[in-house]
């Protein structure tokens, strides 16, 4: 069993920063990877960011890239997601993801957090 819980959302100005934690308790043999997903009201869950389980290969969608950085800490079993400059389109709850399956990092997460609101104000 794998458990991941998500802190570290809140409300920010545009412009702003916030870091993101994703806590992770259960096994890691064989897990390939660890993202980031976003979904806002009314719209559908996107693919934020990954990070491979050896660290070699980071991914970000277009609309984060260049602002947002995911990072591991291995020895705290946590995933970050450094969130900077803020804009009013990045408001969503913020999910964290392990998969395990083979494929592509942007889709195909086993196991899914229970999410943290991030609220971007102007």
């Amino acid at each position: 069993q794998v458990q991941l819980v998500e802190s570290g959302g809140g409300l920010v100005q545009a412009g702003g920063s916030l870091r993101l934690s994703c806590a992770d308790s259960g096994r890691t043999f064989s897990r390939i990877a660890m993202g980031w997903f976003r979904q806002a009201p009314g719209k559908e869950r996107e693919f934020v960011a990954a990070i491979s389980w050896s660290g070699d290969s980071i991914y970000y969608a277009d609309s984060v890239k260049g602002r947002f950085t995911i990072s591991r800490d291995n020895a705290k079993n946590t995933v970050y997601l450094q969130m900077n400059s803020l804009k009013l389109e990045d408001t969503a709850v913020y999910y964290c993801a392990a998969k395990y399956k083979s494929g592509s990092y942007y889709y195909s997460y086993d196991y899914w957090g229970q999410g943290t609101q991030v609220t971007v104000s102007s």
